[in-house]
């Protein structure tokens, strides 16, 4: 009997309505090539469901998620909700209720992409942000006083526990253990006085831990130049929540387009559902026209086979997502004039025409 993986489905708003669906019909037909079935079960929650409802999903939503094996996302964000109402309303409440510390976004550049940066080859930039996703920056701790008044002010406060910033470098370390055995950690202690430092410290302690892995400390300034200046140089790099965000931006930039950056939301002890979703947001100024990028999403949904346990599978969705783009069949945002659909059915079919014998990944 093969394995029946229950995934709950949140298009979401905008092209999340396009790209998951065609994400869908790739990953079932990589499962079935490798021996295992989804069991989806989708919900509308969105900001659409915000203007009908007063909420971004139910009261009991989260409970309903609890019992999913993993969450595919779309995207979340519509004109007319505020941004703030449609993340905290859904994505952030999941990660945070999930315990999905980890967000793991990978920076490669893909066979058929050219980067926008001089005499970048495929294969030569390829590591990973472990962005810190529970606390730091975006925490809820903090207000407004004397709105709409000339001595109006906003506080808004940076949470670091030991706890969290600790169990995000253990995954670091270990990751980077996995693969080249190189850690780089983000900070800004030279004028975050406080947070940084006691970042910096944790980072040290821990590295006595592993003392197998090579590891080095950059300013995010720094960094930010590097990524752009020198990206080859690094395997895994470590961050805050706000440092790893924008950090992992920057780097879907210059492998190609954000279009294609995946991500999952990740809760390592799998106590509860991890999340997978692309780092692109809705898109609304090309929502409909059918020239959204699905590589993004299908990616996402490789991580997703990858934490299920189908790491062959994994591999060979992103090995036939390079087939398709060194073919020459992009979307606009890389250079090209394909639609979603076009896209898709060249994925699908260059999954139909590999060899058989897709084993149990």
């Amino acid at each position: 009997m093969s394995t029946i993986h229950r995934v709950a489905v949140i298009p979401g708003d905008g092209i999340g309505r396009e790209v998951v669906p065609a994400a869908q019909r790739v990953l079932e037909s990589c499962a079935s090539r490798h021996g295992f079935r989804f069991d989806w079960t989708e919900f509308d929650w969105s900001c659409e469901y915000y203007t009908r409802t007063g909420r971004m999903m139910p009261p009991d939503g989260l409970e309903i998620l609890a019992g999913f094996d993993a969450i595919f996302l779309g995207a979340v964000g519509y004109p007319g909700v505020p941004d703030h109402v449609s993340l905290w309303g859904l994505l952030i409440p999941i990660r945070r209720t999930f315990a999905q510390y980890v967000n793991l976004r990978p920076i490669k550049l893909l066979r058929g992409i050219t980067s926008p940066l001089r005499g970048i080859q495929p294969g030569e930039v390829d590591f990973v942000v472990v962005r810190e996703n529970n606390e730091g920056e975006y925490s809820e701790i903090g207000g407004r006083l004397y709105r709409s008044t000339p001595r109006e002010m906003a506080v808004q406060e940076a949470v670091f526990t030991r706890a969290g910033v600790e169990q995000v470098m253990h995954y670091a370390y270990q990751l980077a253990r996995s693969r080249r055995g190189n850690l780089a950690s983000a900070t800004k202690s030279n004028g975050i006085v406080h947070t940084m430092p006691f970042w910096n410290e944790v980072f040290r302690e821990l590295g006595g831990t592993y003392s197998d892995v090579d590891t080095r400390e950059y300013h995010i300034d720094a960094l930010a130049a590097l990524f752009v200046l020198d990206p080859r140089r690094f395997d895994v790099v470590v961050a805050s929540n706000l440092f790893g965000d924008i950090l992992s931006d920057l780097g879907a930039a210059i492998v190609g387009s954000i279009g294609i950056a995946p991500s999952a939301n990740l809760n390592p002890p799998r106590q509860y559902p991890s999340m997978f979703e692309p780092v692109h947001g809705s898109a609304p100024d090309i929502a409909g026209r059918g020239i959204a990028n699905p590589v993004g999403q299908i990616w996402s949904g490789a991580m997703m086979l990858d934490h299920l346990g189908h790491r062959a599978a994994a591999d060979e969705l992103v090995a036939v997502l390079e087939d398709v783009l060194s073919a020459g069949v992009r979307t606009p945002d890389l250079g090209g004039s394909a639609t979603t659909e076009q896209v898709t059915a060249a994925v699908l079919d260059a999954l139909a025409a590999r060899p058989e014998g897709g084993s149990q990944g």
